[in-house]
């Protein structure tokens, strides 16, 4: 089915029909991505006497109990309260039903080769999500569609779906490339990461703090705090789907915290 959207006075058509889904699935029963050496996510049918939610031990009907971390075991979507006293939900920030957005591939690389900063000591072999690769990227874009922003790391293949992310460093941003990332007016960013901060950074989350303006250490919002901003973590974008402009459906469960299990949909865009 065709719809048509106005953005920025320009009109566009986009099937709802045919989504293009960049989550990871998150498979109780199977291999998993897992960052920080968390537990494997889990589920067992509930039991309650005779009762048992599993219909081939003689249950009526499935029901189980599900167990994971949000932040480590999949795609997830985190708001500003992944980093202030207050508990402030996922729910109540996400408010963009559809987002005009980008999706762009770019290469890391390493710290010894650039002068790009981190607000953590950097080792020389660290991979970095420099400002210069991204502005290089973004060269030719069209800024009506930066309202979100999806980083596709190279190279980029199917491990990523089941990569556990502990002994080696995964890429991460540089401070410059999260700042340029904020200029740009980008409200909603999605990585193919588990953390757009280097995973161990001594708990500073600095690139966190940048994108949600939050002073470095703090850990409560102000006014100028960006409440309705959201990073999405853990995707995964299949190669076949080019770099351009999309329209992105961030779909999350409504949970009453920080992070949710989240499946970004995106819908190709043609002029009307």
């Amino acid at each position: 089915m065709d719809f048509s959207i106005q953005i920025n006075n320009c009109a566009y058509k986009f099937n709802a029909g045919e989504p293009i889904d960049i989550s990871i699935a998150l498979d109780f029963d199977g291999a998993q991505p897992n960052a920080y050496g968390v537990e494997k996510a889990t589920s067992k049918p509930c039991e309650a006497g005779s009762l048992i939610g599993d219909t081939r031990r003689g249950g009526s009907c499935n029901f189980e109990e599900y167990k994971f971390i949000p932040h480590c075991n999949g795609t997830h979507t985190e708001c500003v309260g992944h980093i202030t006293d207050e508990r402030i939900s996922v729910r109540d920030c996400l408010q963009d039903a559809f987002v005009p957005s980008v999706l762009q591939s770019v290469k890391t690389k390493k710290a010894k080769y650039t002068k790009e900063s981190y607000a953590a000591n950097l080792n020389a072999e660290d991979e970095l999500i420099t400002r210069r690769e991204i502005e290089k990227s973004l060269e030719k874009t069209n800024e009506n569609f930066l309202d979100g922003l999806i980083i596709r790391t190279l190279p980029n293949d199917k491990s990523k779906l089941t990569r556990t992310y502990l002994e080696t460093v995964p890429p991460f941003f540089s401070t410059e490339a999260i700042q340029f990332i904020v200029r740009k007016g980008v409200k909603h960013l999605l990585v193919d990461l588990p953390s757009i901060d280097r995973i161990f950074d001594e708990g500073k989350l600095s690139n966190h703090r940048i994108f949600w303006n939050v002073e470095q250490g703090e850990f409560e919002t102000t006014m100028e705090s960006s409440m309705r901003h959201t990073i999405t973590e853990l995707i995964y974008v299949p190669n076949e789907i080019a770099d351009g402009t999309y329209l992105l459906n961030l779909q999350i469960a409504p949970f009453a915290s920080d992070a949710s299990p989240s499946r970004p949909l995106l819908f190709r865009i043609s002029t009307s």
